[in-house]
């Protein structure tokens, strides 16, 4: 009895709606690189030259404490070139200028202002060749108080702006409703008509209703639908969603269980969505006589996020630069011999001390590629470790291969 056209066939009509469900609600990967942090910079403070003021400023800090940094990542001369040569030629990778809690409440009249010469600043910024790859604006929340100046904010800008540049971002602070969403996601539609490129934006979770809201239900995944192809990120915000969870100032920090916790959901949501995960940010800044303790805390957060498989994180003092580097930079370094021998393992089938199955040659391949992507790998030894070429890489990692 031949059974198996028939059945197999029931079987794709049974589970047609659940495939295509599946392919749009978990298309994988985000193309293109993700940065491995973002600058927020108050709106004040922004200006067409400040990111090449914000690489002297860490390039000084590091050439009169260069005895202490190195003391800090172990007298490794190799990783603190590595560092310095990332200061020299892309100290920022994401920068945000900053309308909300950086910039704080102004009069109406000054705020435009600051907004029209934002936008008119980053345009120029871009025609520089040191300017960061990815660029964004935070506005104000979509909360009945500040919705309309956000708004407003961002029209002005954007007006100003001409454009949206390759790698921008929307920054939508404070959420507490899937609609707030469905309303940005409106705004950059109906903005979308006067502008050359597509909005995108990206939500930072600092409300516990973000998380769970007052029917015990977890938002997350229904702001994905919601942004209709539009979120590129879930950014944790530390400090609101630490005073919101009632935890004392003392113990606020990004290594809180709280935060965890809302970093594991955060997790969740976004695995498989091409959602993409930032941690947020440490107020211990490298200061003063403040500078090696905050440069180590700093370098001890930054290699946990990483553990923890959250790839990029708030940096809020050019200070911070180095050691966001450095701790990166010796996370994929450190890894690399490792990952490399088992995929050289896995694609050969040598025999090996380690099984690893295909998810784990992903998540091998992953890592590999994110090194290569921030720089603290070179294309050569990764070749020549695994014997894989960059596109095989790629594909092996579900990714969209670099520049597609």
């Amino acid at each position: 009895m031949d059974l198996l056209g028939p059945l197999t066939a029931e079987l794709d009509e049974l589970l047609a709606g659940a495939d295509a469900a599946l392919a749009r609600h978990y298309p994988g990967e985000r193309a293109g690189r993700q940065p491995v942090h973002a600058l927020y910079l108050p709106a004040d403070r922004f200006h067409a030259e400040v990111v090449r003021g914000l690489g002297d400023e860490a390039v000084r800090v590091v050439r009169e404490h260069e005895a202490e940094l190195l003391g800090l990542i172990d007298e490794d001369t190799g990783l603190l070139a590595r560092v310095r040569a990332k200061l020299d030629t892309e100290p920022v990778e994401d920068l945000r200028i900053d309308f909300e809690d950086g910039y704080g409440l102004r009069p109406d009249e000054e705020e435009d202002a600051a907004a029209r010469d934002a936008g008119r600043a980053l345009a120029t910024l871009l025609e520089d060749p040191a300017a960061p790859p990815f660029t964004g604006l935070r506005i104000r929340s979509f909360e009945p108080a500040t919705r309309a100046r956000g708004v407003r904010t961002l029209v002005l800008f954007l007006e100003a702006l001409g454009r949206v540049p390759d790698g921008f971002v929307i920054t939508l602070p404070k959420v507490t409703a899937v609609d707030q969403v469905v309303g940005l996601a409106h705004a950059c539609e109906r903005l979308e008509r006067h502008l050359d490129g597509r909005l995108q934006f990206e939500i930072q979770v600092e409300t516990p209703q973000s998380v769970l809201d007052h029917e015990g239900r977890v938002l997350l995944s229904p702001m994905i639908t919601a942004a209709d192809g539009r979120l590129t990120g879930f950014h944790y915000g530390t400090y609101d969603y630490s005073a919101a969870c009632g935890i004392a100032a003392g113990q606020q920090a990004l290594d809180h269980p709280a935060a965890d916790h809302a970093k594991a959901v955060m997790q969740v949501a976004a695995a498989g969505t091409g959602v993409r995960l930032s941690d947020g940010s440490t107020n211990k800044l490298p200061v003063g006589d403040q500078l090696v303790p905050g440069w180590a805390e700093h370098l001890r957060l930054v290699r946990r996020s990483l553990e923890r498989g959250f790839y990029q994180g708030w940096d809020l003092h050019p200070a911070q630069l180095p050691t966001r580097y450095a701790a990166t930079y010796r996370f994929y370094r450190e890894g690399f011999a490792e990952a490399a021998d088992r995929l050289r393992a896995y694609v050969t089938k040598q025999e090996s001390a380690t099984l690893d199955e295909p998810a784990t040659a992903r998540a091998l391949s992953d890592f590999v590629a994110r090194g290569l992507d921030c720089g603290a790998l070179e294309e050569s030894e990764v070749v020549e470790a695994t014997g894989l070429q960059t596109e095989t890489l790629w594909a092996m990692a579900r990714r969209p291969a670099r520049g597609a």
